[in-house]
């Protein structure tokens, strides 16, 4: 997590960290007393969460209705036969348990009633990890503003939002970079105020086994990753929620339908990178949203 804010004093900033680990013990899956880990494990039982986990939900459920389910956050199931970077990383699922958990797959089966959160299917998952970086980051920039912080920057590593201009005035360059580069160079730059950028590709988690890459973006319909020739794509819009809704959504659509959702979109623009490492622009890119090319 990086966050720089001209006008904040230490105090602030302290408690954006503090915001952050909050957020976590509510929306985490993997820390048993968090929100959502009860959610999952209360079998099909309603439970009682926080405002802000309705808010998230009803967000996320927004952009799964959008995708018609290729962004799904009750993936879980399946998602958690896939290890891409702990002890059993390069380790392909057995197709009969990926078929299993695909019949758990389903954001219909999420009910919200008031403050209440129930699940049809017992055995169904939600895994927010799609979409709370985007969440947080609105929230920490929320907090920044009524602070008096007009000037900034939170980097919550992939997801870049901004506060405003620099204090001169100037826009914020933000890069977007090439995908598996080892030294994490930028294929672009792209200059924003008080906007968001988020990125989504195959290069973040993966393992290959014999030649063939397996990235962590799942198809929900398979329970394999997407392979539809992109490595990448990055949203440019004002919320940092949305951003993240959408380079998900926008990657599991493909080029050509991502593209037309984007186009469709108020206030948003997106890069998208294809296998062959061309860029392919939305079409307020350059005017909209100036960009410049690296060698």
């Amino acid at each position: 997590i990086q966050i720089q804010a001209w006008d904040a004093t230490p105090d602030v900033l302290e408690n954006c960290k503090e915001m952050c680990q909050e957020y976590e013990n509510k929306f985490s899956t993997e820390i048993p007393t968090s929100e959502i880990a009860q959610i999952n494990s209360a079998h099909g039982n309603p439970v009682n969460v926080s405002d802000d986990t309705i808010d998230i939900l009803k967000t996320a459920l927004y952009y799964c209705k959008l995708s018609n389910g290729k962004f799904d956050i009750t993936i879980a199931p399946a998602s958690k036969l896939w290890d891409f970077n702990g002890e059993h990383s390069g380790t392909i699922p057995n197709s009969e348990d990926i078929s299993n958990a695909l019949t758990h797959v389903g954001y219909q089966n999420i009910v919200l009633n008031g403050n209440s959160v129930t699940l049809l299917d017992s055995e169904a998952q939600i895994d927010l990890g799609g979409i709370a970086k985007g969440y947080i980051a609105d929230r920490m920039k929320d907090y920044l503003n009524q602070k008096g912080a007009a000037c900034g920057y939170i980097n919550l590593g992939g997801n870049v939002l901004c506060l405003g201009a620099k204090p001169d005035g100037s826009s914020y360059n933000i890069g977007i970079q090439r995908p598996f580069d080892e030294e994490g160079a930028a294929m672009l730059a792209v200059s924003v105020t008080d906007q968001t950028v988020v990125s989504s590709g195959v290069y973040e988690r993966y393992f290959e086994v014999d030649g063939k890459r397996y990235h962590h973006i799942l198809d929900t319909a398979t329970g394999y990753p997407y392979d539809n020739g992109l490595l990448g794509v990055s949203i440019i819009t004002d919320e940092s929620v949305d951003g993240d809704g959408l380079s998900t959504t926008c990657f599991a659509l493909g080029l050509a339908d991502g593209m037309a959702l984007v186009e469709s979109l108020d206030n948003t623009e997106a890069v998208f990178i294809t296998e062959d490492y061309e860029l392919h622009f939305s079409s307020g890119m350059g005017t909209k949203i100036p960009y410049q090319v690296m060698e």
